[in-house]
């Protein structure tokens, strides 16, 4: 039973750093043609504490963020699918 569960494992891993290098490969293709990074507007709120173990939510605006267009997180910078769904920063 170990060994199966080991096999998968490795296999799993093995499938991810595949798809990983793969996505990189057509993400760099895609930055050489010019449309590999994309732009998503980000809200800000900034969080200040107050006493009593309170806090404060302030509206901090909109920005504009670099993201890849790809699967993962390319470049330092997130993928555009992410940001997308989670549009909002909370800064602390």
């Amino acid at each position: 039973m170990k060994r199966v569960l080991g096999m998968t494992v490795a296999g799993l891993m093995v499938a991810l750093a595949v798809l990983y290098v793969g996505d990189w490969a057509v993400w760099r293709v895609r930055v050489a043609r010019g449309g590999g990074m994309g732009t998503v507007v980000v809200s800000s709120i900034v969080v200040m504490p107050l006493k009593d173990n309170k806090e404060e939510y302030d509206w901090g605006g909109t920005a504009d963020a670099s993201c890849s267009r790809s699967i993962f997180p390319q470049a330092g910078s997130g993928a555009c699918w992410w940001l997308r769904r989670h549009n909002v920063v909370f800064e602390r």
